[in-house]
């Protein structure tokens, strides 16, 4: 026996179908076939899965620093020159880092004239000398410890 199928998966005898016995009877009538889709809707949710707990720790060492200390030293000669004058020489002149001061004495002569009796040759010089001293050094660390959602603290 012959048999037809039609989409709502019925099976009529071969020529009695419900497409042909509309197209017998001369009404047509339609047939209506579903489409289905499918869609997602996706939701998100904020669960907390534990915390975070910072701590901060200040720590002070002792630390040895060298600091180059710098001082001024004058050496200081008496140069004898004995020489005379007519006019008192400069109070100061200097040659190169050398300072010099002119030290006059008047002398009895039958005429009075200055003597140079002597000079100060002053000379400046750097010394650098290192001083090591304790200075103290802060330094801060940070600890990060991890807290599981069952030890949190409830607020």
């Amino acid at each position: 026996m012959d048999q037809t199928r039609n989409f709502e998966g019925n099976s009529y005898p071969a020529g009695n179908s419900p497409q042909q016995n509309t197209a017998n009877s001369g009404s047509p009538q339609s047939m209506t076939i579903p489409v289905i889709e499918e869609r997602v809707h996706l939701d998100k949710q904020v669960v907390e899965k534990g915390s975070v707990r910072i701590i901060k720790s200040v720590t002070e060492q002792e630390v040895p620093v060298n600091i180059p200390l710098i001082q001024e030293e004058h050496d200081i000669q008496r140069v004898p020159i004995n020489e005379y004058v007519d006019t008192p020489p400069p109070p100061v002149r200097y040659e190169g880092d050398t300072m010099i001061i002119p030290i006059v004495q008047e002398v009895m002569v039958v005429q009075k004239r200055l003597m140079v009796v002597e000079e100060l040759h002053i000379t400046k010089n750097r010394v650098q000398t290192h001083d090591v001293q304790q200075v103290s050094l802060r330094k801060e660390e940070i600890r990060v410890e991890r807290i599981s959602p069952d030890q949190a603290p409830q607020s």
